[in-house]
C-alpha cells in the first residue's frame, strides 16, 4: 500500500528501506505525532553477542530515539530457556540460567553504542523477561492468558506451519514460545506503557498475538511494525561471512575484521546498505548507491567507516582504514590486524601452517585450513604457500608473520 507519514520515525522507516509491513499504518502514525511512543524489541540470549544479523533492529531503535521516541530493549532472559522455533528446522539447544545471563552481559554492551540510556521521557530502558516469566504458576497463566489463544490459529503462522508441513518435530515447549512473547507485549504495556512492537518479518504472527492479547485483557491500542528479512545481493543470510558470524563485540570481532566486512560488500548492495546502517542522508546514499567500476570502491570506503564509527567509535574506523590502505596499497601489515600471538611453548615441537590458519581464524577446521592451502588460496609474507604441513619454529617468528587468505582476509602471527 502507499501511504504517505506524518510522522519523523514513520518516514525515515520508509525511505530508509526499514519498512516490511505494519498492523496499522495510520493509527501508530497518529500516536507517533501525538506524543512520546515507547517501543521495543525482543533479543533472545543465545550467544555472548549479537551479530551484524541483528543490526537492522537496533538501528531501528537508534532511529526511534533520534525521532523523540522511547526504546525498550528487551532482553529475552526467560524466553530464551525456551528457544523460538521461528522457521527453524530443529530445535534450539537449551541454555542454563548461568550461560543466559553470561550472554546477557555480553549483548549489554553494544546497546550503549546506538541508544541513550537514562530515566528520562525518551532515554532507552534495557528489561528482561525473566523478571515476570521466571515466577508465572503455570495454572494460573493457563486460566488467565492460555484461554485466550486458539490452538487453530496459532497452527496457521507461517513459522509452525513450516516446520509441520516438512514433518519436523515440534515440541510442546517451542509451541508455548509464541504465547510467552504475546505476554511479553502485555507486560512492557502493563509496565512501562510499551505500545510498539517491531522485529523481522519473520516475527508477524507473534507480534499480532501480542496485539491480539493486549486488547483482549486491557483494551489497549497498540501496534506492530516489522522490518523486511535482509540477504544480501547474492542471496546469502546477513550476519555470517566465510569466516564465520560478524560479531558486533570487539573481544569476539575486532573493529578492523568489522570493518572489513563492510568494505567487501558486493556493489549492488552499497546504497541500500547505506540507507539502513549509516546515518548518512538518503540522497547521498542514492549517489554513492549508484556509482560504478573504481568509484563504487570509495562508497564501500565510507559504508565501512560510517557503520564501524557508530559501533566501535570514529578512532577505530579511522585506525581500521588506515591499516586496510597499509595492507593493501603498500603491502604492509598494519598495525590493527587480528594478531595470534604464539608462546615459546607453543611453538616448542613446532606448529604447522595449517594449525596456524586455523588458530588465526582464517579457517573455521583443519580440513578447511589445508583445501585452502593445497588450492593456492593462501599466501605467507605475501609469498604463495602449498604445503600445509610446513612447520614453523620459534626462530621463524622472529619478524611477524602475515598469513593472507584470498585477497582480502588477513592475520599476523607474532611471538608473544
Amino acid at each position: 500500500m502507499t501511504y504517505h507519514p506524518k510522522s519523523d520515525f514513520m518516514r525515515v522507516m520508509m525511505m530508509r528501506g526499514f519498512l516490511a509491513d505494519c498492523t496499522d499504518y495510520q493509527g501508530l502514525d497518529e500516536a507517533l505525532v501525538a506524543g512520546v511512543v515507547p517501543a521495543y524489541i525482543g533479543f533472545d540470549a543465545t550467544a555472548q553477542s549479537l551479530h551484524v544479523g541483528s543490526l537492522i533492529q537496533i538501528m531501528m531503535l537508534r532511529w526511534l530515539q533520534k525521532c523523540g521516541h522511547k526504546p525498550i530493549v528487551l532482553m529475552g532472559g526467560g524466553t530464551t530457556k525456551v528457544g523460538d522455533p521461528s522457521f527453524r528446522a530443529e530445535e534450539r539447544p537449551l541454555l542454563t540460567p548461568a550461560q543466559i545471563d553470561a550472554n546477557i552481559a555480553g549483548i549489554r554492551q553494544v546497546f550503549s553504542a546506538y541508544v541513550r540510556f537514562g530515566a528520562g521521557a525518551d532515554d532507552a530502558l534495557m528489561v528482561n523477561n525473566a523478571e515476570w516469566l521466571d515466577d508465572l504458576n503455570y495454572l494460573d497463566f493457563l486460566r488467565d492468558i492460555g484461554r485466550h489463544f486458539s490452538v487453530n490459529r496459532m497452527l496457521s503462522f507461517e513459522s509452525v506451519k513450516s516446520r509441520l508441513d516438512r514433518e519436523q518435530s515440534l515440541s510442546f515447549l517451542e509451541f508455548n514460545y509464541m504465547i510467552l512473547q504475546a505476554y511479553d507485549f502485555l507486560e512492557l504495556y502493563r509496565r512501562y506503557g510499551c505500545q510498539l512492537q517491531m522485529g523481522g518479518s519473520d516475527q508477524w504472527g507473534n507480534i499480532v498475538n501480542g496485539i491480539d492479547l493486549t486488547r483482549r485483557v486491557l483494551d489497549a491500542e497498540i501496534w506492530g511494525l516489522t522490518s523486511p528479512l535482509l540477504t544480501t545481493s547474492d542471496g546469502k543470510k546477513m550476519g555470517k561471512s566465510l569466516s564465520g558470524a560478524v560479531w558486533l563485540n570487539a573481544d569476539l570481532l575486532s573493529p578492523y575484521e568489522f570493518w572489513q566486512f563492510w568494505r567487501n560488500t558486493t556493489d549492488a548492495d552499497v546504497g541500500r546498505f547505506l540507507k539502513l546502517y549509516t546515518e548518512l542522508p538518503v540522497a547521498e546514499c542514492d549517489r554513492l548507491g549508484a556509482l560504478e567500476g573504481a568509484e563504487i570502491n570509495a562508497a564501500k570506503i565510507i559504508l565501512a567507516n560510517e557503520v564501524t564509527a557508530l559501533l566501535h567509535g570514529q578512532a577505530a574506523a579511522e585506525a581500521a582504514e588506515a591499516t586496510a590502505r597499509a595492507v593493501f596499497e603498500r603491502g604492509g601489515v598494519g598495525d590493527d590486524l587480528p594478531t595470534l600471538a604464539l608462546s615459546a611453548a607453543d611453538l616448542a615441537e613446532g606448529i604447522s601452517l595449517a594449525q596456524l590458519v586455523v588458530r588465526s581464524g582464517l579457517a573455521k577446521s583443519g580440513k578447511d585450513a589445508k583445501r585452502l592451502i593445497v588450492e593456492g588460496g593462501l599466501r605467507v609474507n605475501d609469498e604463495p604457500a602449498a604445503d600445509p604441513g610446513l612447520v614453523f619454529t620459534e626462530s621463524d617468528l622472529a619478524q611477524p608473520l602475515k598469513l593472507t587468505a584470498g585477497r582480502k582476509r588477513h592475520a599476523l602471527v607474532t611471538l608473544g
